[in-house]
């Protein structure tokens, strides 16, 4: 595989900035976009306005919408918080870690009705990391393995979607659900459902 040469960026501003060069063509470079976001160098100080926790789950923060080419999305994790197995709606999600450790285990499609859902592998990615995932390689469910510290990380979803789908571990059964935002750019978002923070 050729590899492709990604200039350092030095703060979160600069990281939108190439992301919305890299995106306005219509063909997407995985390995660049990885490279890229995996070139910042997580500082607090970019993104501490971003950063919103609620005590009871995680929260996904609007960063930057992208031109209408992906979503770029801050998600906090407080300690053992964790999400669904779910999908990613046919898009690119790329997650890189802002702060502390999350765990992705990575599950097959659920090849039949109320049967177990089969695990293909598990990883924990540390700080500064950048993991990949799309529907080809499968679903997966991420989760802060500390009840010490929390986490924070960074998303970006191209194209952007509004609905994902959830997975029962036990057994494979499968729900539509809404995404939302608990802030955007910062602000908080008016009251939602509970049941719709989802995704990452």
């Amino acid at each position: 595989m050729e590899h492709t040469e990604v200039c350092k960026v030095k703060n979160l501003k600069e990281l939108i900035s190439e992301l919305r060069r890299i995106f306005s063509d219509d063909s997407i470079n995985v390995e660049e976009v990885q490279a890229l976001m995996e070139s910042y160098e997580s500082n607090p100080e970019d993104w501490n306005e971003y950063a919103v926790f609620d005590q009871y789950r995680y929260t996904r923060n609007l960063v930057d919408e992208g031109n209408g080419k992906f979503n770029l999305i801050i998600l906090c994790w407080g300690e053992g918080h964790g999400s669904s197995i779910h999908d990613h709606t046919d898009s690119h999600c790329f997650m890189k870690i802002l702060q502390g450790n999350l765990k992705e285990t990575l599950f097959e499609w659920p090849a039949c009705p109320k049967a177990e859902m089969v695990k293909k592998s598990e990883r924990v990615l540390k700080e500064n990391r950048c993991a990949y995932i799309n529907d080809s390689i499968g679903l997966h469910r991420v989760e802060n393995p500390s009840h010490t510290e929390s986490a924070i990380s960074l998303h970006l979803y191209s194209p952007p979607f509004e609905t994902c789908q959830t997975f029962d571990q036990r057994t494979g059964h499968k729900n539509r659900v809404k995404m939302t935002f608990w802030t955007k750019y910062g602000v908080k978002t008016p009251c939602t459902i509970a049941a719709s923070q989802e995704n990452n």
